[in-house]
């Protein structure tokens, strides 16, 4: 009689302990399948009007009261999402406001920040009416202020900021944190035009 040896049986299990069957080869694991998607993943992309409308066409109480609940978490999360937010724009200062809108507002934490000393950055732009480079910095400063509305940018011209600044300086930038200057650029694109990100252009 022949033997399969793919039967699963005691007298073959004996031949593979003595080495006469080779090892059993083992079945192939059943893939886990994916794991469920939770509430959140659901309702992920539904803005408040959304899941007010699956509210109201939920088919009990307890699914109305989970939807409910869900965007109210959510218009509490867009209204402080918007506060922190703040700013969106270049603010035109003078001197006098220097002091103010600049050193003492770089002090300020953020809410979520309160108490821990971390301060606001601000953006401090020194510039000259119809020069080049100025007018060219103060365009790619519109636009990554309004990419960062929880940075502070400010734009005063030059020597009204400091009496007598060069105009070789400008464009200038000073950044401020916590009450201080942590960094600064002057002459920023004026001897090549850069981009957003800081790189000098080909010309």
């Amino acid at each position: 009689m022949a033997i399969n040896p793919n039967e699963d049986t005691e007298f073959n299990d004996a031949l593979r302990q003595h080495g006469i069957l080779p090892p059993k080869a083992e079945a192939p694991r059943t893939p886990s399948p994916p794991p469920s998607p939770t509430l959140d993943d659901l309702l992920a992309d539904y803005t408040p009007k959304d899941l007010q409308e699956a509210a109201d066409d939920a088919l009990d109480d307890d699914d109305a009261r989970v939807l409910e609940a869900y965007r109210r978490q959510r218009i509490a999360e867009m209204r402080r999402e918007q506060l922190r937010a703040r700013f969106g724009r270049v603010y035109p200062i003078g001197r006098d406001d220097y002091q103010r809108e600049v050193t003492d507002a770089s002090k300020v934490d953020e809410d979520e920040d309160e108490g821990k000393g971390r301060g606001t950055g601000v953006v401090c732009f020194l510039y000259k009416d119809g020069h080049p480079a100025s007018e060219r910095a103060f365009s790619h400063l519109r636009v990554l202020a309004t990419r960062h509305p929880r940075t502070k940018f400010v734009s005063i011209v030059g020597d009204k900021c400091i009496p007598d600044y060069p105009d070789r300086h400008l464009p200038t930038l000073f950044v401020y944190r916590g009450g201080r200057i942590i960094n600064q650029q002057t002459a920023w694109g004026a001897e090549r035009e850069r981009n957003l990100e800081g790189n000098a252009r080909n010309p």
